[in-house]
């Protein structure tokens, strides 16, 4: 063997493990979708970063949507028309678009370009410039605002907060690790829910739900 083939990093049986599934079922969803019609907004229509994306479980996803209708005030407020925010969370956003509301809009926040298959709902969104948005999204024009910051990061979760305070008229629904509960109290006021999201794969890091509103997740 030469020396060259020493620097050549090698993955961990596990990994490579992984890995493979991971393709195989990124080509049986391909296959899935070729075979039975396709839905641009189902999760998983827009393929996850195996190495930084983790889409929320089918089950998840719904759950979280739903809360976000109710919340935005539908069938029990005197407003007709809701608007919605998804700040880096595609799962949600979709699920949302699946119900075909007529009562509510919603518009998706999002660094991955991919994503700009949804049109004018798209917003190119870097967590790293907070404030860089559009001039028609006004401030506090959001009945709720949910988002999923990209890192478990303190910067990340304070700069994404930005975003979140400047859109919401009030409320807020944060899922981010559980390890970040101290930081979403000091940056957003929001409170740890019962409710505990699930992702499509396993991830290292436990999840959590937080709000600053009498919610249905707990």
């Amino acid at each position: 063997m030469d020396d060259d083939d020493d620097d050549v990093p090698q993955l961990s049986s596990h990994a490579l493990a992984a890995l493979q599934e991971f393709y195989l079922e990124q080509q049986q969803r391909e296959g899935m979708k070729t075979s039975q019609g396709f839905n641009q907004y189902s999760v998983g229509s827009i393929e996850e970063d195996w190495l930084s994306q983790f889409w929320y479980s089918d089950e998840t996803a719904s759950r979280l949507a739903n809360e976000a209708v109710v919340a935005a005030g539908k069938g029990g407020s005197y407003c007709l028309f809701f608007r919605i925010a998804c700040v880096s969370a595609p799962s949600v956003y979709q699920k949302l678009k699946e119900q075909d509301g007529e009562d509510f809009s919603v518009c998706i926040l999002e660094y991955d370009r991919r994503f700009s298959v949804y049109g004018e709902e798209f917003i190119c969104y870097d967590y790293n410039q907070p404030l860089n948005l559009p001039e028609n999204l006004l401030p506090h024009s959001f009945d709720i605002v949910i988002a999923d910051p990209p890192y478990l990061s303190e910067e990340c979760l304070q700069k994404t907060a930005e975003t979140i305070k400047y859109l919401t008229k009030g409320k807020i629904l944060l899922c981010t690790g559980a390890i970040m509960e101290e930081q979403a109290a000091k940056h957003l006021g929001v409170k740890i829910c019962k409710f505990i999201p699930k992702h499509s794969r396993n991830l290292a890091n436990e999840f959590r739900c937080y709000v600053n509103y009498a919610s249905g997740l707990d």
